[in-house]
């Protein structure tokens, strides 16, 4: 089947209600709805991924699997090479991702941290490695390669996941905890061994300290939906009722400004996401994703915190600089 008729099948549903296009500033922008949008090959790399068209849609349409529809018949195409300009730096490191590192991972559960909770709170990811070590869980340091899936590049994805498979495998790893809501939802169901979030082991081990306080939360684009990971950080949230009398409340904003890998496309859109959560943020608010919070800060944000830390009471800022490289680079030599 031609991508064009697969996308059509995708688009088949659409009503023409539009809602797709005032619930995303992207498909505003242009003037399209989901159906506009399946026509829009040239577009495939400026959508951000975040799915709050499919979110409003009443026939459950998904921008998402639109544009990584037509980004991989790009890449096919183009010899299975991404064709687009922007994104060669990001290849080079995360395609066969250069500060791996599994020295340590001997036990039944190990702790995966990703790529980019290391880069900005390398502090936390040695002190909770350190933690969980002392509960017998070793640490892997990796990518889990949803950057290289989202940009179409679907052979080189497959074969990051068979490489962490069968690193786990090895090593006989039954349980992988997440750090990162994007690694939790991209290997969820990829990988053989069981995928937990950070919060869940937390608290099955009885860490971690009940937060007592009002908080505004920015929830990351992959949890939106189905909140798993969100549910888990529940135990540690105050109650919302009368007589505790704190409020916990959803930030509104489409995106930080870092999905689907959009920002080298539309620049103006990615900083104006950063901004309107910012300012939806006010004094004090908090994320549970540290590309977020390192996003955030970058914008401007001197009060963004991750909720993990506020659990184990770790004091540490995102990083803002370009010292974010270097801090991922340093774990790939940790033992």
């Amino acid at each position: 089947m031609e991508i064009q008729e697969k996308l059509q099948n995708e688009v088949a549903n659409c009503i023409e209600c539009d809602l797709c296009t005032k619930n995303c500033s992207f498909l505003e922008k242009y003037d399209l709805n989901l159906a506009d949008f399946s026509k829009r090959p040239d577009l495939a790399y400026n959508c951000f991924l975040c799915g709050d068209c499919e979110r409003v849609c009443p026939e459950d349409i998904d921008g998402r699997k639109i544009a990584i529809m037509m980004r991989e018949d790009s890449v096919e195409k183009n010899g299975d090479k991404i064709a687009e300009d922007g994104y060669s730096m990001l290849l080079k490191e995360k395609i066969n991702y250069k500060f791996k590192n599994y020295k340590s991972a001997n036990s039944k559960v190990v702790l995966f941290t990703g790529c980019n909770f290391p880069s900005f709170y390398p502090g936390a990811t040695s002190k909770i490695s350190e933690i969980l070590k002392e509960y017998g869980i070793d640490t892997v340091y990796d990518c889990c390669g949803k950057p290289v899936s989202e940009l179409g590049l679907k052979k080189e994805a497959e074969k990051i996941i068979e490489n962490i498979n069968n690193e786990l495998k090895k090593r006989e790893v039954e349980e992988v905890v997440m750090l990162c809501p994007n690694c939790y939802y991209f290997l969820r169901n990829k990988i053989d061994a069981k995928v937990v979030s950070i919060y869940k082991k937390l608290d099955e081990l009885n860490l971690g300290k009940k937060l007592d306080k009002d908080m505004k939360i920015f929830m990351p684009c992959p949890d939106k939906e189905a909140r798993f990971i969100f549910k888990d950080i529940e135990k540690f949230l105050p109650d919302n009722n009368e007589e505790e009398n704190k409020k916990i409340e959803i930030i509104k904003a489409q995106c930080c400004g870092l999905g689907g890998c959009a920002s080298a496309k539309e620049k103006e859109l990615s900083q104006g996401f950063t901004s309107d959560a910012i300012e939806k943020g006010g004094d004090d608010f908090y994320v549970y994703c540290a590309s977020c919070a390192g996003n955030f800060r970058r914008g401007g944000a001197e009060n963004v915190s991750h909720i993990l830390n506020e659990i184990l009471e770790i004091d540490e800022k995102p990083e803002k600089g370009f010292k974010s490289l270097t801090n991922r680079m340093k774990f790939k030599f940790k033992r």
